[in-house]
């Protein structure tokens, strides 16, 4: 897209699935409704990357051309994690700061203790820790659909929710303690769907499951499956509601990590 300024918002578009993934490109298509979009995401597959700057990235970046709906798109493959994408489009490829970092749409929720985990979440992090707004949205899909390009998945709605809460993002003062916002998207989930703030699931979402192998000298990947514990969280928790309301379930980030303790009882705590 061409780098205007500043009658309409830029916003910055990076995922974790890589350059050539339809969620992204649902994304792609609704933003450009708002403002100018740059599209700047993983060369390879980066799912499970966090908020990781990996040393071995190779930090190329090579501008692609991409027909979506119709519509030619100027993009730019970056060779690094999701976080190193957003980097390099601040740093490099964008001129100026983005009004906006989008993550996603990823192919699978991002939900409780595993969001550092996600490099969805991670490259909104990474935004939020620049000063820019972000939001980082994921839909939910079944396990086998992860790692994959499938078209069986429709991001339409995922698509719309990306709209809806990016045009929030950028209308609203929000409260200095929200750096991101996470976003999850039911996978029946119509435009009609309602959605409800929720706080971070105290679980794991996922359990993590040992490889199948009958020597550690074979290639064994640990692999993962949904939580049984899950059943049993708060009704204000991002899992409950989008598994059990079967709504989109919206959550304020913060990324001051410290516990919310009074620091000098708890110091008292470890000097008694």
């Amino acid at each position: 897209m061409e780098y205007m300024k500043k009658n309409k918002p830029h916003i910055l578009l990076t995922n974790d699935d890589g350059i050539r993934s339809p969620g992204l490109w649902a994304a792609a298509s609704e933003l450009s409704k708002i403002g100018y979009v740059t599209v700047a995401a993983p060369r390879e597959q980066s799912s499970g990357m966090g908020r990781s700057l990996p040393s071995t990235s190779d930090g190329i970046i090579r501008k692609e051309q991409v027909q979506v709906n119709g519509q030619e798109w100027d993009v730019y493959a970056v060779g690094g994690s999701p976080a190193q994408a957003v980097l390099h489009g601040v740093l490099e490829i964008i001129p100026y700061k983005p009004d906006l970092v989008v993550s996603g749409i990823n192919y699978g929720e991002n939900v409780g203790l595993g969001i550092t985990i996600s490099g969805t979440v991670g490259a909104a992090m990474e935004a939020a820790s620049m000063g820019i707004p972000a939001l980082a949205i994921s839909l939910q899909t079944e396990t086998q659909y992860h790692l994959s390009h499938s078209e069986d998945i429709d991001f339409a709605t995922a698509g719309y929710f990306t709209g809806y809460f990016a045009r929030l993002i950028l209308e609203k003062k929000f409260p200095q303690e929200v750096d991101l916002i996470k976003v999850e998207v039911p996978n029946h989930a119509t435009p009609e769907t309602g959605w409800q703030v929720a706080r971070l699931s105290r679980s794991r979402y996922y359990d993590a499951v040992p490889a199948k192998r009958d020597s550690w000298e074979q290639p064994g990947p640990i692999s993962y499956q949904h939580s049984e514990g899950i059943k049993l969280e708060a009704e204000d928790s991002d899992a409950y509601v989008l598994r059990e309301k079967k709504i989109v379930a919206v959550t304020p980030i913060n990324l001051d990590m410290t516990a919310r303790v009074t620091l000098s009882d708890f110091e008292k705590l470890l000097r008694d």
